[in-house]
């Protein structure tokens, strides 16, 4: 019983930490890169759609990146939904076929917010991890009566080391995305 709440938790945690690098890689870089355009949602025929779904993504240059739709009626939307985009400081052209997304340089002070935005994100995924802790915690304790206290205190050892490597995972992903944001 114990074996399967310790690996259950371990099993949300590392699907916790997919998220949080997930997460960190929409924050723009100097670069274009296609994992800032996965949680655009394109309203497409009345219902919001992932971008990835609807066209076909590629980066030509460094700054540059290409969005070929699948359906060119969808084109308008894409270049709308790209604009809209809060925190990209993109600025999309259609040309009838494709969008051209140009991907401006980042200033230093630009840098230093995302920097910001990111320990942000990377807090919020920590206290996700703390809150399914949390909760294994509870579902150990419940177990008290059924299973020896020798057992339950090894058990609460483990969920902590299970904890803190899920949790260095995100501070170095979020050290790897801090280097990356601030290169110049």
């Amino acid at each position: 019983m114990i074996a399967e709440i310790l690996a259950d938790t371990s099993a949300r945690m590392d699907r916790a930490v997919e998220a949080a690098k997930d997460d960190f890689a929409t924050v723009r870089t100097g670069r274009a890169n296609p994992q800032l355009f996965q949680k655009i949602l394109v309203d497409y025929y009345g219902s919001p759609t992932p971008l990835a779904q609807l066209a076909s993504l590629n980066t030509p240059e460094a700054r540059t990146l290409v969005v070929t739709p699948y359906d060119k009626s969808a084109l308008k939307a894409i270049e709308q939904a790209i604009r809209d985009m809060p925190n990209l400081g993109a600025n999309p052209s259609n040309d009838g076929n494709i969008v051209r997304v140009s991907m401006p340089e980042l200033t230093a002070e630009r840098r230093k917010e995302y920097v910001k935005l990111v320990r942000t994100k990377g807090e919020d995924a920590k206290v996700h991890l703390r809150g399914i802790r949390r909760k294994a915690k509870d579902e150990l304790d419940a177990l008290k009566s059924e299973v020896g206290e020798d057992d339950l205190v090894r058990a609460e050892k483990e969920l902590d080391a299970v904890t803190r490597s899920h949790v260095d995972e995100i501070d170095e992903a979020l050290k790897r995305k801090e280097a990356e944001l601030l290169e110049v």
